[in-house]
C-alpha cells in the first residue's frame, strides 16, 4: 500500500518566517503522497485587532461571529494558504491551496450550543458562532489530486453545503483527511508545532513522553499533565488510530521526517 503523510502545522510555526521555511523545506523532501493542513489563529487575531475586532476565546476555541468569519476566511483561506502554496511552488512542490468548500472536500455543520468548562471550573453553555463540526471528507476528490501528483494544502475552513463557510479546528481537519484516506494509503498523521512532543513538564524539553496509549492518556488528563489545547489534539490522534490511520506522531516542526516526538498507540 502506498504511503501517505498528512502533516498538520500549527499557527505559531506559520507565523514565523524562519520556522515556516524550515518546515516547508522538510515537507518538500518527504517521499510519496502528502497533504499539508495548516492553522493560522495568531495571524487572524492580529488582523482582527488591526480592524478593531476583539478575538474572543473560550476553552482555547475561537468564538466566530459574522465579522470574525470574514477575517478568518480572508486570513486562513487567502493570506496564509496562498503564502504557503507559493513557497512550496518555489521548492518544486506542485501544491494547490484549498478550503473544505473547494471540490467539496470537507463538509461540516454549524456547531450547536455546547457545554464548556470555564477557567474557574463551572460549566456554561457557549455559542461558538460560525464554527464547523466536521461531517465528512470526500475521499475520491482527495485521491484524484494525489494520484495526479498534486499536493493539497488545506486551510482550516469548511462549508455546510448551504453556502456558508465555517471556521473549523485544523487538528480535526487533519485527522478527518487522514481517516478518509486510510482505506487507500498507509497513512502517517503528524501534528507538528513548536514543542518536541507531549511533555510531562512543559518547561523541560527533555521530558517528552515517547508513547501514549489510551490508558496513559486518561491518567495524564486526570493529573493535569495534559490540558488545554493538547486535549483536542490527542483526542483527534486517538480517533484517527481507531479509524485505521497507521500511525500518529506529535513532534517538533523541524522533525517531521525523523518523527522523534510522541507516538500515539
Amino acid at each position: 500500500m502506498e504511503k501517505l503523510n498528512v502533516i498538520k502545522v500549527g499557527g505559531a510555526v506559520v507565523e514565523d518566517t524562519a520556522s515556516l521555511a524550515l518546515l516547508l523545506d522538510q515537507f518538500a523532501f518527504l517521499d510519496g503522497a502528502k497533504v499539508l493542513v495548516h492553522g493560522g489563529g495568531r495571524r487572524a487575531t492580529k488582523v482582527a485587532a488591526s480592524l478593531g475586532l476583539e478575538s474572543k476565546m473560550v476553552g482555547g476555541r475561537r468564538i466566530t461571529d459574522s465579522d470574525m468569519l470574514s477575517v478568518v476566511t480572508m486570513v486562513y483561506g487567502g493570506l496564509v494558504n496562498k503564502t504557503v502554496v507559493a513557497k512550496l511552488q518555489a521548492l518544486g512542490v506542485n501544491a494547490i491551496g484549498l478550503t473544505g468548500a473547494d471540490m467539496d472536500i470537507i463538509r461540516s455543520h454549524k456547531r450547536p450550543l455546547k457545554k464548556v468548562k470555564m477557567d474557574d471550573g463551572h460549566e456554561e453553555m457557549v455559542d461558538f458562532g460560525y464554527v464547523g463540526d466536521v461531517d465528512k471528507a470526500d475521499r475520491e476528490a482527495l485521491r484524484g489530486l494525489l494520484t495526479n501528483g498534486i499536493v493539497p494544502v488545506i486551510a482550516p475552513l469548511t462549508h455546510d453545503g448551504q453556502g456558508s463557510m465555517l471556521n473549523t479546528n485544523a487538528d480535526t481537519m487533519a485527522s478527518t483527511v487522514a481517516k478518509a484516506l486510510a482505506p487507500l494509503y498507509d497513512v502517517t498523521l503528524t501534528f507538528c508545532f513548536e514543542m518536541p512532543g507531549v511533555m510531562s513538564n512543559p518547561e523541560d524539553k527533555d521530558t517528552v513522553i515517547r508513547t501514549i496509549d489510551a490508558a496513559s492518556y486518561s491518567k495524564l488528563k486526570a493529573d493535569g499533565t495534559v490540558s488545554g489545547g493538547m486535549i483536542p489534539k490527542l483526542d483527534n490522534a486517538f480517533e484517527a488510530i481507531s479509524q485505521g490511520v497507521a500511525r500518529v506522531v506529535i513532534t517538533h516542526f523541524s522533525d517531521i521526517a525523523a518523527k522523534n516526538g510522541t507516538t500515539i498507540v
